[in-house]
Parts: C-alpha cells; structure tokens; sequence
C-alpha cells in the first residue's frame, strides 16, 4: 500500500483512540503516505505528527454537508490504496464507500457497509469480557498487520514541551475537572475537597477548554492559599498532554483528558462515575487507577454516554467516591 486514510472524525477522545492505528500502519508499511480526517477543531492533535502526511478536515459546524462533499471530492482526487473508517456513521459510510479506494475497510454497522471490500464485525464484548476501544478499532487493521493492538500516542513537540517548562520546577498534579456530560463529571465540591486534601507542596495545575474555566475558576477560588492554577483554555492540547506527561498523577473524569495521559503514558486515575470501565474507554498508561464507587449500584451504568442529570436524582454513583480512594493513587 502506498496511500492509506484513516477516517475518524467523532470528538476528540476518540481520535486520540484512532492513533493507535496510525502507529501499527507505519509500523507494517513504514513507506505509505498515511493521513487522517477529522473534524475541524481536532487537526491541531497532529502538529509534526511523525507517521502523519496530511490531516483531512472536515468543518461539521458551518455548511456540513456541502463540506462533506468538498471533503469527498478531495479524498477520490488524493486517490487512496486503502480507505479505513473508524466510524459506525452514515457520513463517513459515504465517504468510504465513494471514496474510490480499491480496498474500503469499516464496521458493519455501518449503513454503506455494503459497499466496503472489507466488513468488519463491531462489538463491544467477547464471551462476557468487554474489548477496549483500541482493539475494536485494531480489527479493522488486523488482517493487513497483526492481531495486536497498538496504544494510542501523540507526539508533542519540543516546542510544546519549552512552553511547559517553567510549571514543571516543583512537584505537581493535573486535574481535569469537567466533562460535556453532567453523569460523567465528578462533582466540583469533591474536587475541591481532594486538592485540600493533597500535600501542601503540590502545586495543581486545572486543566479544560475555554468553556471550563468558570468551573475551574470555582475550585481556584474555594482553595484560596493552596497552589493551584486554573489553565483552562490556555494550553493546546499538545501542550496539555506535555505537561501531564511529567506529572505525579492526573486525575480525569471519562473524559479525553484519559486518552491524552494514555497517548503520553502518563500516570492516570480515572474517575468512573455513571459510566463503567466495561464499556471499553479505560486508561491505558502503565500506571493508571481506576476509581469508582464501591457499592453495586442498580442503576449504574444508565447508559453507554452520560446523561444530562442523574436519572434517580441522588447522583450516588458520584456522590459515593471518596477523597481517599482517590489519594490512595498518588505515589508513595
């Protein structure tokens, strides 16, 4: 194969998740020019990506569809070997199946799968045991490498790395406080309960898009006299993952946060509040913790995504975790 694309243009976590491809590509076919398609907002993951040729961008928010066939247009004109769909969804069907590919690779659930060479059954468990995102997506690999999946990684730059520097001088601990989903975010008073209880000489670093500052102003403002800086919208995601790359612990929500400290393999503790590790979106670093509440819960997970408000109102899933199973992951 001389040209491959990969396709995955959902959010950001889950082409974190994807890149896991890009490196058992190169891996097996180290001359291929391979490139990616995502949505615009997420091409920035990919700043002096090693194994990345060029990065497909597909603006979902203004015109959608009449950029979904620019983006069709220039994937037949870029005329690829190979064609590899990540996604379940009619969008990206179409532009696999039409994409003039000779080998067009994706999931059945696809509703174009028809008119792909390659269908790939989706599943999220085998005998019981759930399969992590990367292996699902490897399936779509495994018959033209091997039956291994490859974790996720990005490549932050040295200049990423030189505009983190100076908060790496003293020890420091990263949180990522928030989530799109009101179930999968731990709440703020427990947050703030966990940094009052970390050892003085931490420094923590809150760290979220632009729209997460309010939050994070919140937690700054209720720990008054610790140390603790609110970076929310002020990092790139590169920077962001370099800076978690030299922290003690990162403490995230199911979030994309875990998927940067998995692509860095930096120390992680996820925080599972209404969604389960089972699904298949865990942490991958060689030093990540899972933390969730102890008690069986009925109600827990009440779905595959999180939800707007808890369901049964009482938000035990969350409500139920304590700051010392939370402090039980920092190094000793």
């Amino acid at each position: 194969m001389q040209k491959v694309l990969v396709v995955q243009t959902a959010f950001i976590g889950d082409v974190v998740l994807a890149t896991g491809l890009l490196e058992k590509l190169h891996a097996y076919f180290p001359q291929a020019s391979i490139d990616i398609a995502v949505r615009k907002g997420n091409e920035s993951l990919f700043i002096q990506h090693p194994y990345v040729h060029e990065v497909l961008v597909w603006d979902k928010k203004k015109n959608k569809y009449r950029n979904l066939f620019k983006l069709l247009k220039q994937i037949r004109s870029n005329r690829y070997d190979c064609v590899i769909n990540v996604q379940r969804y009619a969008a990206t069907g179409l532009l696999t199946a039409f994409s003039g590919a000779r080998r067009r690779i994706g999931f059945d659930k696809n509703p174009f799968s028809f008119l792909f060479t390659d269908i790939i059954r989706h599943v999220f468990s085998e005998e019981g045991k759930g399969i992590h995102e990367i292996e699902r997506n490897h399936l779509l690999i495994a018959s033209l490498t091997d039956e291994h999946a490859a974790r996720p990684r990005l490549y932050p730059s040295q200049q990423d790395m030189q505009a983190v520097a100076s908060m790496q001088l003293q020890a420091y601990v990263c949180m990522a406080p928030a989530s799109v989903w009101f179930t999968k975010q731990f709440p703020a008073d427990q947050w703030i309960s966990l940094i009052g209880s970390l050892p003085g000489e931490y420094k923590v670093y809150l760290l979220g898009a632009p729209g997460d500052r309010a939050l994070c102003d919140e937690m700054t403002n209720a720990v008054r006299g610790r140390q603790v800086e609110n970076l929310a919208g002020k990092l790139s995601f590169l920077q962001s993952a370099a800076l978690m790359q030299g922290a003690l612990m990162n403490y995230v929500n199911d979030s994309a946060p875990m998927h940067f400290a998995s692509a860095v393999n930096a120390p992680v503790t996820a925080v599972y509040c209404s969604t389960i590790p089972a699904f298949g979106y865990g942490p991958l670093s060689d030093n990540s913790h899972i933390v969730e509440v102890t008690e069986a819960l009925s109600c827990r997970p009440c779905g595959l995504h999180g939800k707007k408000a808890c369901p049964q109102t009482h938000f035990h899933c969350a409500r139920h975790i304590t700051t010392r199973q939370l402090l039980d992951c920092l190094p000793r």
